[in-house]
């Protein structure tokens, strides 16, 4: 799927783990986030991250089917309200996904295991209207991996303990990949606003 055919939504999409994560990159240039499974009920810094989100952009829950998969769609739906929310279901299918030995405790498709024709649909009916509305980033150029080199939070000496003030300081889950810290800062701040911040933190 070329980036032109990508579903376009300014949502973040949650998603349980690092494989649905594999699988829906190739499908949406959405921000895609991990719960890391019942991981999130002690991760007080990505709750906070998720809660910032869904204030300003708007999530959708992308969980599997099973229990345990309602478990966690539920609890952040109630962390950040149901007003900022939209659900994206995956079918009940029965089966296994491919790299495991045997099937889950309830025998169904996770959302690694489902068509892409399925897993579009599911996105797109969870959206509806939305699909190819205006993007709502911060006014202002966007934050870039060479503004993190520039500022000293990546590639460089002690950059690894600057990243970690910064986010510490904002908020912010330590353990955020490039890719995912470079969208979530898009998300929250404008370059000039972040510029100022992080020379007020390593500055001032």
């Amino acid at each position: 799927m070329n980036e032109r055919d990508l579903l376009h939504t300014d949502r973040v999409l949650v998603v349980e783990g690092k494989y649905d994560a594999a699988r829906l990159s190739h499908l949406t240039d959405a921000m895609i986030l991990l719960t890391d499974g019942f991981g999130i009920y002690k991760d007080k810094k990505r709750q906070q991250l998720l809660k910032a989100l869904a204030k300003k952009n708007g999530l959708i829950l992308f969980t599997d089917s099973d229990a345990a998969g309602f478990r966690i769609r539920t609890y952040i739906t109630n962390l950040v309200g149901a007003e900022n929310v939209v659900q994206a279901y995956v079918p009940a299918i029965h089966g296994k996904e491919k790299r495991k030995p045997q099937p889950g405790k309830e025998g169904l498709l996770g959302v690694e295991g489902v068509e892409d024709e399925i897993v579009l649909q599911c996105l797109k009916d969870a959206l509806g209207a939305e699909i190819g509305a205006a993007s709502a980033r911060p006014e202002g150029r966007q934050i870039t991996y060479t503004d993190l080199y520039n500022w000293g939070l990546s590639g460089t000496p002690g950059s690894t303990e600057r990243k970690y003030q910064l986010l510490n300081t904002l908020g912010l889950p330590p353990r955020l990949s490039k890719k995912e810290l470079v969208e979530a800062l898009n998300r929250l701040y404008s370059f000039e606003q972040l510029d100022a911040l992080q020379a007020e933190i390593f500055e001032g």
